[in-house]
């Protein structure tokens, strides 16, 4: 129904730019008859977009070392502003905390010695590549992985965290990341687990399998990257962490990492987006951006973690006082998004345009 909607809207809008383009063609041209323009239904659509007002139509993906972070049309970039309120949003709210608040789990400097957030590195097509052998081999793609000695560790080399390593190949687009990961004297790796992902592709994790994350998806996409805020614009969902999580995952998540089984837990992959009447006028202009982003694309829930901390990549521009300021959000400002309507194909990431 949502699909036919859309289609009866572009076919009018095109009909509509159709009679401007008669009305302004130069007088010398005359008119051709109605009956010498045959109706082509199997390419109306496609034409139509050509009318389309650009706000309507689906943006070029965000972009990172001149790759695209997905299609445009994947479930990170496209907006959930529109889409209804999740039944289940109130419970799920309250089980992670109403009245916590959101904690920007990113910035400049250091804390405990790391950097403060998940770092990445990117690499020409040419980087050696390594063995890493993985704890969670059954759920891991085995590479090898062309990760650079030096890659950069989430909370440095001696931590005892996450420690995820994200590398991203510039050259085929390839996204290669790691969890738990350790450098080996030998030059290869150890690793709790590990994914590849195509950039340019809407390809999901087999179904049930996790990734370097717990809920089956990419790290990198979801991440708060400096230079994105400077221009202005987060045009994807953002990564964020909840305490407890339910036995069970939804679109576009593939796994779960939690015994606990009732309704009121979140399961993993689920939406939730900043509420449309939340006031952002107080905030810092970089704080701004990401809370615009934060109701228009959302965020995904992705792991077992600290309630509401948000996801990003350390960097030394970060003004940690002002992130500090969404410290002054609560859960309670946020609701769950039901994004089934999105949804295209179970094994894709490939997202109806809302």
């Amino acid at each position: 129904m949502h699909h036919k909607k859309t289609l009866t809207v572009i076919l009018a809008l095109a009909l509509v730019g159709t009679a401007c383009l008669a009305a302004c063609a130069p007088l010398a041209s005359p008119p051709v008859a109605a009956a010498d323009q045959p109706f082509a239904p199997a390419t109306a659509p496609d034409d139509a977009l050509a009318y389309l007002p650009l706000i309507l139509r689906p943006q070029s993906p965000p972009q990172l070392a001149g790759c695209p972070v997905f299609p445009a049309d994947n479930v990170w970039n496209v907006p959930v502003d529109a889409l209804p309120r999740d039944a289940n949003s109130d419970a799920y709210v309250t089980t992670i905390g109403a009245d916590a608040h959101v904690h920007a789990d990113f910035g400049s400097g250091t804390w405990d010695g790391g950097p403060i957030g998940i770092p990445y590195v990117d690499v020409p097509g040419t980087q050696p590549k390594v063995a890493v052998s993985f704890e969670y081999d059954d759920e891991s793609d085995p590479g090898p992985y062309p990760i650079p000695p030096d890659a950069p560790i989430e909370g440095g080399p001696e931590s005892g965290g996450d420690r995820h390593v994200l590398v991203l190949d510039r050259d085929d687009c390839l996204l290669y990341e790691l969890y738990s990961a350790y450098p080996q004297a030998s030059g290869d790796w150890e690793a709790g687990s590990g994914a590849i992902f195509d950039l340019n592709s809407n390809a999901l994790r087999p179904e049930g399998w996790t990734s370097a994350d717990a809920a089956g998806l990419p790290i990198l996409p979801g991440l708060a990257r400096y230079d994105e805020v400077a221009s202005g614009e987060i045009r994807h969902a953002l990564r964020f962490t909840a305490p407890q999580t339910r036995k069970a995952y939804v679109w576009p998540a593939r796994h779960y990492a939690s015994p606990l089984t009732g309704e009121a837990y979140p399961p993993m992959g689920q939406r939730f987006r900043l509420r449309a009447g939340f006031d952002i006028s107080g905030f810092e202009p970089e704080v701004q951006v990401i809370l615009r982003a934060l109701k228009t694309y959302g965020m995904i829930l992705a792991d077992n973690g600290s309630a509401w901390f948000i996801s990003g990549v350390p960097d030394e521009r970060w003004d940690n006082d002002a992130l500090h300021a969404l410290h002054g959000i609560k859960g309670s400002d946020f609701e769950a998004v039901d994004v089934s309507s999105l949804m295209v194909d179970r094994d894709s990431g490939q997202a109806r345009w809302p």
